[in-house]
């Protein structure tokens, strides 16, 4: 991988200087982020200070949420409001004022990373609600029995609230709170999900979880007592020793295995629609074997994590007949009515990393480098996660990452730039597409993942796009290969190009006139202009495909295919008519040509292509006219520059013009 054009990063500096361009969008980033992040006082070994504040990813994935949820606009107070309060509720980690001492006590060793459905304890008393799939990471503060009753409440604290909150024991626990057995009992840590709340409005008092089985017990195994259960309780078994016969004869088993991996969330549609989760587990001997969850255990999952050593005590043992996988084993794992799970957590490691020279230049507010350059930059490094397999998560990165700063072993990276190519490959069963994105400092090549088609909507040439989620890896060649897979956690793919909340928020962007787009080396601009000798415009109507908005094509046979996914549309609900547009917009002191399709040209002729379709011809040719000095806000992006090499390869008409229409709004 390396600079598409060649050049040094002083040459791309200066030119960027030169010019005086900056992408209002990141800068907006940048102010939320000095909002979010205020300026503290510098650690004199040169790490940033804390590194407390949210990732550059964190805060643009927020901001393009936001926008897709308010389509008509945002407002620069609505986007830090909203960002004010995500931020305030994922991290509260403020000083408590009445945490109970066991909990300060475990804090300190407390090291590993938030599961990503956690929730604190304060957060439900001050929402007075609690989601199913939600998690508590919590601490028992305390385990007692109901006064005149048999039943066991469980007091819960976490590391982030001030309260606590009591919890209704389900019974399937109780010989675990009882002596001698009783593991739940005051400074155990547990995960639990699939709570209801009980609120102060059903009854008396402090809200209250109701009782759910799906709780999951830490153990720490640098603690003598845990060791020793593990080691008695979960070491005598393995996957090998495993006898579907004695199964059969009432004998039962314990585990002890890493979680390898933790699948997608199926439905089954020919059992009913009902739905399940695959968990791979490898024991001491490098045996695997695949744990499965049904229905509402599915949920279960979220308390689990890729490296951690699950102790499954109980669990039933079916053959993989019975539940219809495919693997070389015979049988599998299950959540029975008597298993019950232990957990050794995954603690995620981290590893000091440079911030490059690169990402310093290029970001404002907090981290800059200093006014002599000679004194090197403000801030030299920060701590990121790092997995056993040395792969550093680049996730919570607190600066913009760019393609020239790409190395082996990164996830989590998240790339803004330019589409400059894309297209399916043709040389694998998989669904793959390779996107070639540049930003200020190179392109690169990203193979994009599909489970079954492409899902992201009409992307093409000269589009702004930004994607998170990716992974860097050293190919056998000592290149480099980025990948990005739908499904994984924490992709994201928006193109802001097409984002119609972009051309009604002004703080996102500046207004361009028509006269700098030939001296702009900015693939977009946002443009107020009218539609002008409307009638030399050029209006057909086409069939599109829906999932991808390109256009399709009718083959010999009579097989209507998607010249993009390179796949057959099979149904009518798959292809859609629309228009192609070209037409001239003008504003006070130039006119240029443009072309358009999909959703952006049925905004600027204010008719749909169906209903433009059933018109007679000459009512057709006569309706240009009633548009003439109509004015829009147009998104406008360059999908002919000259280091593109091409246009829209889909759209021949299109390669004698420079520009695309991606989105419009009428101006009231």
């Amino acid at each position: 991988m390396t600079l598409s054009n060649g050049a040094s990063l002083m040459e791309i500096d200066n030119d960027r200087n030169q010019e005086g361009e900056e992408d209002p969008f990141l800068a907006f980033i940048e102010y939320a982020r000095s909002v979010l992040s205020p300026e503290e006082d510098d650690d004199p070994n040169g790490n940033e200070a804390g590194n407390t504040g949210p990732g550059w990813s964190w805060i643009v994935s927020r901001v393009l949420r936001t926008c897709i949820s308010y389509s008509s606009g945002v407002t620069a107070a609505i986007l830090l409001s909203d960002l004010s309060l995500a931020w305030s509720e994922q991290n509260r980690a403020g000083a408590p004022r009445k945490r109970a001492e066991i909990i300060n006590q475990l804090k300190r060793k407390h090291r590993r990373s938030k599961l990503p459905n956690t929730v604190t304890i304060d957060s439900i008393y001050e929402k007075n609600f609690l989601s199913l799939s939600s998690v508590l990471e919590a601490v028992i503060v305390d385990a007692f029995l109901l006064p005149g009753t048999n039943i066991y409440m469980l007091t819960l604290g976490d590391y982030w609230s001030s309260n606590t909150i009591d919890l209704y024991l389900h019974r399937r626990y109780y010989d675990l709170v009882e002596p001698p057995n009783g593991i739940l009992k005051k400074g155990r840590e547990v995960f639990v999900t699939g709570c209801y709340l009980r609120t102060a409005r059903e009854g008396p008092g402090r809200p209250r979880l109701l009782p759910t089985e799906y709780l999951v017990i830490l153990l720490d195994e640098d603690l003598d007592d845990d060791a020793i259960l593990i080691g008695a309780q979960f070491c005598s078994d393995s996957f090998s020793s495993i006898s579907l016969d004695a199964v059969k004869n009432g004998v039962s088993y314990s585990f002890y295995a890493r979680i390898e991996s933790i699948g997608s969330l199926e439905i089954l549609e020919n059992c009913g629609s009902i739905q399940r989760k695959q968990i791979t587990l490898v024991d001491n001997d490098g045996v695997k074997l695949k744990f499965l969850l049904w229905s509402e255990q599915v949920i279960l999952a979220n308390l689990f994590s890729v490296g951690s050593m699950l102790a499954l005590d109980r669990p039933y043992i079916a053959s993989t007949a019975e539940t219809a996988i495919e693997t070389s084993a015979d049988f599998c794992l299950e959540y029975g009515s008597a298993t019950q799970l232990y957990l050794v957590p995954f603690v995620q490691y981290e590893e000091q990393v440079c911030l490059s020279l690169t990402q310093n230049r290029y970001q404002g507010s907090k981290l800059h480098v200093a006014v002599d350059p000679t004194q090197g930059p403000r801030v030299s490094q920060v701590a990121l996660p790092c997995d056993s397999q040395g792969s550093i998560d680049y996730s919570n990165y607190p600066l913009q990452s760019f393609v020239v700063d790409l190395r082996d072993k990164m996830t989590g990276i998240s790339l803004y730039g330019v589409v400059t190519d894309v297209f399916r490959e043709t040389n694998t069963e998989e669904v793959i597409f390779s996107l070639k994105i540049e930003d200020v400092t190179g392109a690169v090549w990203a193979k994009l993942h599909f489970s079954k088609s492409w899902s992201l909507g009409r992307v093409s040439v000269g589009h702004m796009v930004y994607i998170s989620g990716l992974t860097c890896s050293k190919t056998k060649q000592n290149g480099f290969e980025v990948s990005w897979f739908e499904k994984d956690a924490g992709a994201n793919f928006v193109n802001l190009s097409c984002l119609p909340a972009l051309l009604n928020s002004s703080c996102l962007h500046k207004l361009s006139n028509l006269s700098d787009l030939s001296s702009s080396r900015s693939s977009m601009h946002i443009c107020q202009v009218w539609l002008d000798q409307v009638d030399h415009c050029h209006v057909t109507t086409r069939f599109s495909h829906a999932s991808c908005g390109h256009f399709v094509k009718e083959m010999p046979s009579g097989v209507v295919e998607c010249s993009f996914c390179q796949c057959q549309c099979n149904c009518d609900a798959e292809v859609v008519r629309v228009f192609y547009l070209k037409i001239t917009l003008a504003d006070e002191n130039t006119k240029i040509f443009a072309w358009c399709t999909g959703q952006t040209a049925t905004e600027l002729l204010q008719i749909s292509a169906d209903e433009f379709y059933e018109l007679p011809e000459d009512e057709q040719v006569m309706y240009h006219s009633s548009l003439e000095k109509d004015r829009f806000t147009v998104a406008l992006v360059n999908c002919k520059r000259q280091e593109y090499g091409s246009c829209d390869s889909l759209t021949p008409e299109a390669n004698p013009v420079s520009w695309e229409i991606t989105r419009a709004l009428k101006c009231e």
